[in-house]
């Protein structure tokens, strides 16, 4: 058991409550953090200490070259224990046990598994689909001259383009959007009224989306007899062997959840934080508008690095190590945190300018190198880009007017709602 003793006087990222307070603050706090060696600090206070105790704890890393060194040593490193600082109850473990949890060798051959539905003659089908699907979502909101950038706008196409992905019906992808923002946003009252029934909350809303995928995969796998790579993603993972191993349906539902969460929550953010970034930069948007496809591969890279979508991603240290001049004893929480390094002076000039021409961009915004870098990072960066297009296209003036609603999490840098305006 983990004996590192907490530090009380530092800036907490670990808390909720540390994300939802002024920008500024929040930069100025994640830059003292970086001038320093990597801290031990406090977990959030379990409201269910009976299920789930108050963990001991965790070292906060903040420095592009820490985290770079912690991801690609996943033998010290490990996923095993849980991505987040809470230690989940063994019953989370039937919806929440995907590969992004898991270490080598069981997470290799499930990646392999899964990596035969992101071919690139798959990938380019479903590039073909996020052009049709971009523009049926401005289809329906243009005439209003005004939206919900989040829900009517950003959370839309990655939704539908998982869904589709999967062979999701269209009548379910409401239900889906609502079970991921509970189980992100349990913290949050806007998605869990009663936070004493969070973990509840986010059990119900797993089992409600591995239910689905469940039934959706026995269907495919009875009606199948084969798999080409023109079928949808569970009817190829049903299909699928790698020396002599096939998923389980339980490993497809859990695959969905963790495609699903992390590629809808991941994608939608990324997009409404950079509307927000080019409302206030105008001149970055005119660049970006100036020549779309030019400047649209670079824009999307430092939409993700200033967005820094997923927070921070714990690890667990399998050994006495060393990281960023500090010793950290075997059995110790370490919390990666991506957007501190996105924004580390020593490797991003003036890191806190939105430049959407910036390059080179060694950002860590779909995670560190290594074994667990986003296996869904290509299709993310062209849903962002070809969006924009969309966008830029047929509502060129379009601007955010209100403030980002921030969502209160430490784990995801999420925006619930941002008014969006066009003439």
């Amino acid at each position: 058991m983990p004996t590192t003793e907490v530090t009380s006087d530092a800036p907490n990222p670990i808390l909720a409550e540390f994300w939802v307070r002024d920008a500024q603050a929040i930069e100025d706090d994640l830059a003292a953090l970086r001038s320093a060696p990597p801290v031990f600090l406090a977990e959030e206070e379990s409201q269910i200490p009976d299920i789930i105790p108050t963990g001991p704890g965790g070292w906060v890393i903040t420095r592009h070259a820490d985290i770079l060194e912690a991801s690609k040593n996943p033998q010290v490193f490990s996923s095993a224990e849980g991505i987040t600082m809470l230690d989940t109850p063994m019953e989370f473990a039937e919806f929440f046990s995907s590969m992004i949890v898991m270490d080598d060798p069981r997470h290799a051959r499930l990646r392999k598994l899964v990596s035969a539905g992101f071919t690139p003659r798959k990938l380019n089908q479903l590039i073909e689909g996020v052009q049709v699907q971009a523009a049926q979502i401005v289809d329906n909101v243009i005439d209003q001259g005004e939206c919900d950038f989040v829900v009517d706008l950003a959370a839309r196409l990655p939704l539908k383009i998982v869904c589709d992905l999967m062979g999701i019906p269209e009548s379910e992808i409401d239900t889906v959007f609502d079970h991921t923002n509970v189980i992100l946003g349990a913290g949050d009252p806007e998605y869990v009224a009663d936070v004493d029934d969070a973990m509840g909350a986010i059990l119900n809303a797993g089992l409600g989306l591995s239910g689905l995928m469940t039934e959706i995969a026995e269907k495919k796998d009875a009606d199948s007899t084969g798999a080409t790579e023109d079928d949808d993603l569970t009817t190829i993972l049903v299909n699928a062997e790698v020396d002599g191993e096939k998923l389980s349906y339980a490993d497809i539902a859990s695959f969905f959840i963790l495609l699903v969460v992390a590629g809808n929550e991941t994608t939608r953010n990324s997009m409404a934080w950079g509307l927000h970034h080019l409302t206030q930069n105008p001149e970055q948007k005119a660049i970006w508008q100036a020549d779309l496809d030019g400047v649209g591969p670079t824009a999307v890279e430092e939409i993700v690095r200033i967005a820094s979508p997923v927070t921070y991603m714990r690890r667990t240290t399998l050994e006495d190590t060393h990281l960023g001049g500090t010793d950290i004893p075997a059995g110790d929480k370490v919390a990666l945190f991506y957007i501190a390094a996105n924004r580390d002076e020593d490797v991003f000039e003036n890191p806190y300018a939105f430049d959407v021409k910036r390059n080179p961009n060694p950002h860590v915004g779909f995670g560190g190198p290594g074994p667990h870098f986003c296996l869904g990072a290509h299709l993310a960066r062209r849903q962002i880009q070809v969006m924009y297009s969309e966008i830029f296209n047929r509502m060129p003036n379009i601007r955010a007017t209100s403030e980002p609603d921030l969502l209160s999490s430490s784990f995801i840098h999420g925006i619930k709602h941002l008014t969006a305006r066009w003439d």
